[in-house]
């Protein structure tokens, strides 16, 4: 009985090792192969395939670990009563340590993978996008563009944003939180207001 949660446990730490290796290697390698994440992992080749048999179950895994992950900082800060550019602010600031880790799906979703991790970003997407309706119904976001465009193009900043902070000194949680609500519309003033810390 031990032995078999003891091996089930340590499979499961080599599984979470494999899926947080990988976001390091096509953080700096969005091409890079199995092989290589293999050899970053310390496993051979063999290990990760029994995890994932194709890098396709690898992508769709991180993406719904990503989507997870996201959903529950949405649901923390999405009231349907609080002000909507407040709300977004909020979701930005909590979610970018995510967004920084999480930040090679945006360049997964150009490629091959594209319409999968589509997908499965499909719910955060949609309550982004409600989330946007609401403010354009308020007069809080502007009207420039259909409220499911407007949230995918506010929200893919942040994670070009992330792509640009891979070093100490660059961007931030503040630029990523301003800039996004910029481009919903918001005032200079009240997005500097709402964006935090700039340190």
């Amino acid at each position: 009985m031990h032995l078999q949660s003891a091996r089930a446990r340590s499979t499961n730490e080599t599984r979470d090792r494999i899926l947080d290796v990988a976001l390091e290697v096509w953080g700096q390698d969005p091409y890079a192969g199995m092989g290589d994440i293999a050899a970053a992992a310390g496993v051979v080749r063999r290990t990760v395939y029994g995890h994932f048999p194709t890098r396709s179950d690898l992508v769709r895994t991180l993406t719904q670990r990503a989507v997870d992950e996201m959903t529950t900082v949405l649901a923390q800060v999405s009231a349907p009563d609080g002000e909507t550019d407040v709300a977004w602010a909020e979701f930005i600031l909590r979610l970018w340590p995510l967004v920084r880790r999480y930040r090679v799906l945006l360049a997964l979703r150009r490629g091959e993978f594209g319409a999968e991790i589509h997908a499965l970003l499909g719910p955060v997407d949609e309550t982004l996008a409600n989330l946007v309706r609401r403010g354009q119904d308020s007069h809080v976001f502007g009207h420039h563009l259909p409220a499911e465009v407007l949230s995918q193009v506010a929200f893919a900043t942040v994670f070009s944003i992330a792509d640009n902070d891979s070093s100490e000194g660059g961007p931030g949680a503040h630029a990523a939180t301003v800039t996004s609500l910029l481009v919903l519309g918001v005032p200079r003033s009240r997005a500097e207001s709402l964006g935090g810390d700039p340190s």
